[in-house]
This record gives C-alpha cells, structure tokens and sequence, in this order.
C-alpha cells in the first residue's frame, strides 16, 4: 500500500500548490527511503535494533535511486522529445509575428454576415493557430486580446464568446503538431507520425463539432450572436476572400511542409519540427517583424517551457520507479482487470472517466507521465491499440485544459478579459464545449473506425 499513499500524497500536494516536478521527485526520495526501512524490517532475514535497522533501511532506499543517473541519460538522448523545444520555439516566433492578428481580422469579416460569423472565425483561426504553433497559452491570450472585444462590440454573448476562445484555444492539444502527441508517443513507444496521422480527423471532427454548436445555438437564440451589420463591413466580398487567402495561404503553407513531410515519409517529426522553426522564421521575414531581438526571446521562452517539461519527467521518473518498487503498478492491474463486464471495455470507460476527473485538479503533463506509465502495461496485456488509446488519452487531455477550477485556459482568458467578464461567465461559458468534447471523445470510444482507427478490441 506504500505506493497507493504515495500516489495521492503526490496528489494532495499538487492541489496545495506545491511546484510539479519538485513534487515528484521529492516524494519519490520520502517514500522510497520509507519503502527501504519496510523492507529491511518485514524481510524477516535479521533482527535489527532500531538504529541499525533504521540506517540498513535508508541505505536500502538510496540503493533503488543508483539507476536514476541512466535514466536521466536516457530522456536526454530521446530524439522523440527533441522535438518539444522545435515546435515550442516555432509556435513562440509565429505568436510574435502577429499572426493570429491578421488571421482573425480577415476571417472575421469574412463569416461576420452570417449570425455566429464571429465566433466561426474565432473556431476556425483556432485549429489554423493548433496546426501551425501548438501553443495553448499563446492563441488563447491573442483570441483573447483580439477577438473578444470585437465579439463584445457586437452584443456577443459573453458566456458564449468566452468559451468559444477557450474551447478554440486547446485546439493545439489534439490536432498535430500536438505536445500532448509528441509526449504520448514517447510514453507508448510508438512512432509519433502515427499519432499526428490518427489525431487529423478526431481533431477536424472536434472543429466542425463546434462550429455546428454555434450555429444551432445563434439560429435558436438570436441575441446571443448577431451578425455584423453590413454598414459596418468595409470592403466587398471579393475583397474579404482575397485577404482572407492572402493572410491564410502562408498557414497553410507551413502547415503542408510540417505535417506533409511527416505524412508522406520524407522526414520525421523531429525533423520537421526543425523544418518547421526554418518556416517561421521565413514568415517572420514575410510578415516584416523579423529581429535578433525577436529570435533571442522566443529561444528564451522555448527553453523556459521545455525546462519545465523536462523537469517534470525527471521526477515523474524517480516517481514511477518507486511507484513500481512499491508494488503500486501491481494493485492497479489487479483492480483494472477485475472491473465487471468486458475487461477491455471496462479498462477503457474507467480510465477516461479517471483521467477526466483528474484533469479538474492537474495538467496534461502531469497526467502524461505519472498516470499513462501506469495504464500503458495493462493495456498491452490487454491487446488494446496503443495509438487508438493515445488519441484517446490525447483527446481527453484536451478538456483539463477547460475544465473549472484549474482549467489553464481559464486562467488565460481571464487574464486578458475586461473587467466586465466574470470568472463564472468564463466556467459557464466552456460548459458546452466540454459537452462537445466528451461526446466526441464518446463517439471515438464505440465507434473508432469512423476515424480509420483500430482499436484492437474485437
């Protein structure tokens, strides 16, 4: 049991506040020196005083760390992961050119005749955004700073332009190229194209899922999202869809030589990540707002993010060592495979629910690398798909990024709202998307195939 005490000690200190990989690591050191003293007590060998037994004990402890060197050697020299600073470095430059900017105007005007058209753009520059930086944080804060006053101007609702820039934002966690992927594929051992191949159509699905949302909810209830009046419109339509393609082509560009290259087999993701730091720069040329300046602070800000990241796997690392150690891994399986019904789909069902209710409390992160290692075992005994699970674990993740209290994209909107726009106003507003998102995530459960994904469960 010193394992499952462990595992929500971590939890309950991660609540309090307690930094991630400090926690972590340090209650990896606590419970694997309690760990050594147990087992120097119950292993029944010797009869040891309690101050002899006590330092045989935490020498016993200590000994369980003397891999943790090559472990760390190990995440150092993974080629997967090198792509997290690349993409993280790419999305930085491309949020500093003012793209998202110019994207929001043109497509703004573009749809804003239609009840809704707002809000559509808003949705659609978000999984423009997702496929071309992958930063969460990055496109809520400028959707948040551009398109919600001009949402409000028009008598928007704020509860639904709210969670439109919200939901829209965490489009980068589950449409390629995705951290929450790169991360998954190196947990399930499992080539990281495959993922971005299988993620495309969950994550365009989860689009088109939200722009059908808004449009039913303007056509019932027509002052939540009221057209633009068309005196307010400068130019004709030709004009708009010529600014349109002019600022979108660009995306689209770097997009195709990103995620084309992964797809048709020319490069790996690592190194179209590389090839994708290459294209923001260029279009960091093209849009005029290159500088040394600009290049030396997205460099700064990659490795803040990716220091973070790599912080926490090393001590989810020493975390899941002991866990395993512990016998914690053993408990689980034994209680995951004794769950009533079809073993698998049990399996499934349970772990989705638990990981969406974690999500209320933790980020993706630390779910990734402390809870995946756990399930990943269980499912392969059980024959279930690793890259079908990956979408759905990836898929899951997406909403801890929504959901209330400690939903991040809450936290960045509301940073960047007026005044008027209340904390609740922000949680009532993400609640239907993650509705959305739960029966999207439902649908790809039972019915895998409408994706071109197996699920390996006959």
């Amino acid at each position: 049991m010193i394992g499952m005490i462990m595992f929500f000690t971590a939890l309950l200190m991660l609540l309090i506040g307690f930094p991630v990989a400090f926690t972590f690591g340090a209650v990896a050191v606590f419970f694997g020196l309690i760990a050594g003293i147990v087992e120097v007590y119950t292993s029944g060998g010797f009869d040891p005083g309690f101050i002899s037994g006590l330092i045989a004990g935490v020498n016993e402890g200590i000994d369980m760390f003397d891999y943790m060197p090559y472990r760390i050697y190990a995440i150092q020299q993974n080629t997967i992961l090198m792509a997290i600073p690349m993409f993280i470095f790419m999305g930085v430059v491309l949020q500093k050119t003012g793209l998202a900017e110019k994207l929001l105007e043109s497509m703004g005007f573009l749809f804003g005749e239609i009840r809704g058209g707002i809000a559509i753009s808003t949705v659609l520059v978000g999984a423009l955004l997702a496929a071309s930086t992958g930063v969460v944080g990055a496109s809520v804060v400028a959707m948040g700073v551009i398109s919600l006053p001009v949402m409000l101007k028009y008598k928007y609702s704020p509860t639904l332009s709210t969670g439109t820039i919200c939901a829209s934002g965490t489009l980068g966690q589950i449409i390629p190229p995705s951290i929450v992927l790169i991360i998954l594929g190196d947990v399930f051992q499992v080539p990281v194209g495959d993922l971005f191949q299988s993620a495309l159509w969950p994550g365009l699905t989860l689009v088109a899922a939200y722009i059908i949302y808004i449009l039913i909810i303007s056509y019932l209830k027509h002052d939540v999202a009221p057209a633009i009046p068309a005196s307010d419109i400068q130019t004709g339509k030709g004009k708009q869809i010529l600014n349109a393609l002019i600022d979108i082509i660009p995306s689209l560009a770097l997009i195709i030589l990103v995620l084309g290259s992964i797809f048709a087999g020319v490069a790996t993701p690592t190194e179209s990540s590389s090839v994708g730091s290459i294209g923001a720069i260029v279009l960091a040329i093209v849009y005029r707002a290159f500088s040394f300046k600009l290049i030396i602070e997205a460099a700064k800000e990659s490795v803040k993010i990716t220091s973070m990241v790599f912080a926490i796997l090393i001590g989810a690392t020493a975390f899941s060592m002991v866990f395993s150690y512990t016998g914690g891994e053993e408990i689980v399986a034994d209680f995951m495979t004794s769950l009533p019904g079809d073993n698998k789909t049990s399996f499934i069902l349970f772990t989705m629910l638990s990981i969406l209710l974690l999500g209320f409390f933790i980020d993706f992160v630390e779910i990734s690398y402390i809870i995946v290692p756990i399930l990943v075992p269980i499912s392969e005994t059980l024959g279930i798909s690793p890259v079908w699970f990956a979408i759905l674990i990836a898929m899951n993740l997406q909403t801890s990024f929504l959901t209330p209290p400690f939903g991040f994209s809450l936290f960045y909107l509301k940073g960047v709202a007026p005044p008027s726009i209340s904390t609740m106003q922000i949680y009532r507003g993400v609640v239907p998307f993650i509705v959305i998102q739960v029966l999207v995530l439902a649908v790809l459960v039972f019915y895998p195939e409408w994706f071109g994904i197996s699920s390996g469960i006959e």
